[in-house]
């Protein structure tokens, strides 16, 4: 290992030679590639961590390239996954670093042998299904991980050690399935990704090296200059269904708090069918929608025209069918950008 590289990092004392030789053995997991986990991804590689699991769905657009830092034009042309495209480049920034590229949507299948074998697990995603099934994973292994999310202007973090702090499910009892914003319906700059992922980023090496985490959920508006610290040492539910009952709804196939994905034979389309039961407000979301596509709506369902190649239909109940595929994770992607769940 060529510890030169590293000498500005060992001289930070918090880290030195010691924390260093920790790092170098590490292994972390980055679920989600987009703007957040770009900016972790290149952050822990830089630092030395000695293996990094990246895991994303998804290929790279034109528009992603706006704020998420390791992608180029010619990425976009090529259409190339983005897990991989990313394992490319941060390969090229440092060849010591072990880089396990999977190109996959996270899930109750193959969630808990992607994450179960690492030191720690950092927040990339854009969805709140995603998050409850890494905190479902981190707390059944005891694996610390890291929250972090950005919007507009927006962005919030926090670290969550099983055992010790609130878990996400404690913070976040419910899911705001079908209100969320999300950036392809709000918006986003790329500031506030590149300062959350770089929190992010900062927690995972203190994990790694063995110093004390953040014990706050913070939030940031850099737009209005804004900034909230909330101390959750204390935010612990004592009935808490993950963290202080072990049931782990998001690993359980029969849970209603799963989401069922169906391809229907021969109709080039998904359909889509959250479980937990959620109303969605059409005109509210026909007012978000229609910035970036056309809408259609009655009292019985939306019509989403994203694309020419893509239709979402919504039901009142948070029931979608996406028309014009039956690839399940592309679906997946469709419904997680415009309803934010």
């Amino acid at each position: 290992m060529e510890m030169g590289r590293y000498s500005r990092q060992i001289l930070f004392p918090p880290i030195g030679e010691a924390g260093q030789g920790k790092l170098n053995k590490s292994k972390a997991a980055i679920v989600g590639m987009g703007a957040l986990g770009t900016v972790i991804a290149s952050h822990l590689v830089r630092a030395g961590v000695g293996f990094i699991r990246i895991i994303d769905r998804d290929n790279i657009e034109l528009s992603n390239l706006q704020r998420q830092t390791l992608y180029t034009e010619k990425d976009a042309f090529e259409q190339l996954p983005k897990a991989i495209a990313a394992r490319q480049r941060l390969g090229e920034i440092n060849s010591n670093v072990k880089i396990d590229a999977v190109l996959t949507d996270l899930t109750l299948d193959n969630g808990e042998d992607l994450l179960k074998d690492v030191n720690v697990i950092i927040d990339g995603t854009d969805n709140f299904a995603t998050r409850y099934l890494i905190n479902d994973i981190a707390v059944k292994h005891n694996i610390p991980w890291i929250y972090g999310g950005a919007v507009s202007s927006r962005g919030m973090f926090a670290v969550i050690h099983p055992g010790t702090t609130p878990c996400y499910r404690c913070l976040f009892p419910d899911a705001p399935a079908g209100r969320g914003e999300t950036c392809d319906t709000v918006g986003v700059i790329s500031p506030i990704t590149d300062i959350i992922g770089s929190f992010e980023a900062v927690e995972a090496l203190k994990i790694l090296v063995g110093e004390k985490s953040n014990q706050n959920l913070e939030q940031f508006d850099i737009w209005d200059n804004e900034y909230f610290q909330m101390d959750i040492t204390q935010g612990k539910n004592p009935a808490c269904p993950c963290c202080v009952g072990n049931q782990f709804d998001f690993l359980d196939r029969t849970s209603n708090s799963q989401t069922a994905f169906t391809s229907l034979c021969g109709r080039n389309t998904v359909q889509i069918n959250p479980r937990s039961g959620l109303e969605i407000d059409f005109a509210q979301a026909a007012e978000r929608l229609r910035k970036i596509g056309r809408v259609e709506y009655n009292s019985f369902l939306l019509r989403f025209f994203p694309d020419n190649e893509i239709t979402l239909i919504f039901f009142k109940t948070g029931r979608a069918m996406v028309h014009g595929t039956n690839d399940i994770a592309k679906a997946k992607s469709y419904y997680s950008k415009y309803i934010g769940s």
